[in-house]
């Protein structure tokens, strides 16, 4: 499955962050331990006894970041074979039995930047657990009887997703925000590719990324983290190493900046509701730390329902919903304003729209008090996230493939330490008079009755 993951507690800045593999210990949060193998693998053991449950992850540096057009959506594929045949089980019936035998819940998903597979089951079954993903990602037997199979269903997600028009108009602004790279910011892939994939292409996948070097082991539950570490180096010690850095030899290259403005209108007779967005190419981790953290926090200003931004368009009935969010990924990121107009008001909607764009680097634009708001809504909203044990794993390897582990550990701290000269920088060097990806998705008689394309410009 692919998941567009929201991003809850990976972040933070303004600490001097060193490269992980420089430090001998990563600073991470109370009840984390960290171990790194002599084939360079990470191992994290997440101590919390809530439940008598384990839960084990590994994730991978792979994902539509890695893929150019002859590889969109294998990252994807490569996650559904994990749970196909192996060395150990030689068919995936044989494979289905041992989770049920180890009473498993089991998933993987495909993002950006990560791709993870994780399974939670009782405490004692750890060895057992252990054993079983070891086999999964080590020795895989791409069957092309198991292709034939899964072709179709990983193509089926895509085909669901394209039933839905939020995601049309996503893509189609996607088509303009990333141009020829489109394809390293969307892990559902091309049709094309994923329904003629072939054994011989998964085993380009896993011979460029699936190494220990380029992985991350996380053991979190009722467990003991010095058991836990013997455990991980006697299953996943003689796991070879790659010899490099495939981050090194198979680069990603740079996203081109957008260089002007374009606004397009795109009719869909599946389109019930008219939907509009706004994109620009923002900060990146690697680039701009510090502003991947004002992000979330203006974000957070204009979800108050104190803010300028809802009052004007929500509760002036101009639009049913309204949304600014910031997706923080390693490499460039994306801004997007997303509008659901009420559709006897789309020009209205859309003029207020950039109204409140071209107020947002104003001092006045929020007060002191929704600033702090804001700061304590995403401080609680990191505790939130640390209530269910069983996703512990998955927000730290999200941090491990997009950040760095002292961004998750940091990122409350750093939330408070943000200020109105931070936030104004973030607009002024992102935003405001900056090229701006604007589209609308709506049935062709709503388009025709309003003449959406009359007004509905680049600016």
């Amino acid at each position: 499955m692919t998941r567009k993951i929201t991003k809850l507690c990976m972040l933070g800045v303004f600490a001097l962050l060193g490269v992980i593999g420089a430090k001998a210990q990563p600073r991470l949060q109370p009840g984390y331990f960290w171990k790194k193998l002599p084939n360079g693998l990470e191992v994290v053991v997440i101590e919390n006894a809530k439940v008598p449950l384990a839960t084990v992850e590994i994730a991978v540096k792979n994902g539509a970041y890695t893929e150019g057009p002859e590889y969109s959506g294998l990252s994807h594929l490569f996650e559904h074979m994990f749970f196909k045949a192996n060395k150990d089980f030689p068919s995936q019936e044989k494979l289905l039995h041992r989770t049920q035998e180890l009473g498993a819940i089991w998933n993987g998903t495909t993002d950006v930047e990560r791709v993870n597979y994780f399974f939670t089951f009782n405490k004692d079954s750890l060895r057992g657990g252990l054993n079983f993903l070891n086999s999964c990602i080590r020795y895989p037997i791409y069957r092309t009887e198991d292709m034939q199979k899964e072709r179709p269903v990983v193509d089926g997600e895509f085909q669901r997703a394209e039933s839905d028009p939020g995601f049309l108009l996503a893509y189609e602004s996607s088509k303009y925000l990333w141009g020829d790279q489109i394809t390293r910011k969307n892990p559902i892939g091309i049709h094309e590719i994923i329904n003629t994939a072939t054994p011989e292409k998964m085993m380009i996948i896993k011979n460029k990324y699936y190494y220990p070097n380029n992985s991350l082991l996380t053991i979190c539950g009722d467990v003991k983290h010095e058991q836990a570490f013997k455990l991980a180096e006697a299953i996943f010690g003689s796991w070879q190493s790659s010899g490099f850095n495939p981050h090194e030899k198979y680069p990603v290259p740079p996203f081109e900046p957008v260089k002007k403005s374009v606004a397009f209108v795109k009719e869909s007779s599946i389109a019930q509701t008219p939907s509009m967005s706004f994109s620009w190419q923002g900060p990146s981790y690697v680039a701009d730390s510090a502003g991947t953290l004002a992000a979330d926090v203006f974000n957070r200003i204009t979800a108050l329902n104190s803010s300028k931004f809802r009052q004007a368009l929500i509760d002036k009935r101009l639009a049913a919903g309204a949304r600014v969010s910031y997706s923080t990924t390693h490499y460039t990121g994306e801004i997007n304003i997303s509008v659901t107009p009420n559709a006897d008001k789309i020009k209205e909607c859309y003029d207020e729209v950039l109204n409140q764009i071209a107020m947002w680097s104003s001092p006045d634009y929020y007060t002191d008090e929704q600033l702090d708001d804001a700061k304590a809504a995403l401080i609680r909203s990191i505790s939130r996230a640390k209530e269910k044990p069983s996703s512990l794993n998955s927000q730290l390897s999200y941090a491990w493939c997009s950040t760095s582990y002292e961004y998750d550990t940091d990122m409350a701290d750093n939330y408070k330490k943000i200020t109105r000269a931070d936030i104004k920088r973030y607009i002024d060097k992102y935003i405001v008079g900056k090229p701006m990806i604007s589209g609308i998705i709506l049935k062709p008689e709503v388009n025709k009755q309003y003449n959406v394309a009359s007004f509905f410009v680049a600016k």
